[in-house]
């Protein structure tokens, strides 16, 4: 059976939430899995010297307008969270717990989260929030908070976004399939067209 189709990407990226709502029906297409993979852009920005586009000048203003064109070229509801650029540290951590016995359940908790940021403009930098939808998607919520905390759950977060970097991944989202990797949401055709072609 083919790999899957592995999804990097940051809860507090809009291009990721884009991507998000794609992936796995393009990995579903070509027989194959998605597998979500959180990591932090904040530590990917110390290593590639990045920041934030929404607070590059003019790239900045382009990007929100860009953002909210390609929301809706695509039919989808997408606001800016009040607090932005957030935290995704504990949402990541959350994942990667979940993950850890249920990754199913853990791709439903990132949706989940997902839309709760960018749809629903709730605070998913906090840790009570993360834990409603954790809980909201079948996880014990008070076993979320304390997972939270864990030294274990925050190596393991550590680890997964230092591999990450390791491998290359500069951006949320990066899509990698077969080795070879795509960053952006625009680029989500060319993951299509790669998984029909089997490469070019």
């Amino acid at each position: 059976m083919a790999g899957p189709v592995e999804f990097f990407f940051d809860f507090s990226s809009p291009y990721g939430f884009l991507a998000s709502l794609r992936i796995d029906d393009i990995a579903a297409r070509h027989g194959r899995e998605a597998a979500w993979k959180p990591i932090l852009l904040g530590a990917v920005f110390k290593v590639s010297g990045q920041q934030p586009l929404v607070e590059i000048p003019l790239k900045g203003e382009y990007a929100r307008h860009d953002l909210a064109r390609f929301a809706r070229l695509w039919g989808t509801d997408l606001r800016f969270p009040p607090l932005f650029p957030f935290s995704s540290v504990a949402a990541s951590r959350a994942f990667y717990w979940i993950a850890a016995s249920d990754r199913a359940l853990a791709t439903r908790f990132a949706r989940a989260a997902f839309s709760a940021a960018w749809r629903e403009e709730r605070d998913i930098s906090r840790s009570d929030t993360v834990a409603d939808i954790a809980a909201a998607v079948g996880a014990d919520r008070d076993d979320a908070l304390a997972a939270l905390l864990d030294p274990a759950v925050k190596e393991l977060l550590r680890v997964e976004v230092e591999a990450a970097i390791a491998r290359g991944i500069f951006g949320s989202p990066f899509v990698v399939v077969d080795g070879e990797g795509f960053w952006g949401a625009d680029r989500l055709w060319q993951v299509e067209a790669w998984l029909e072609r089997g490469g070019w």
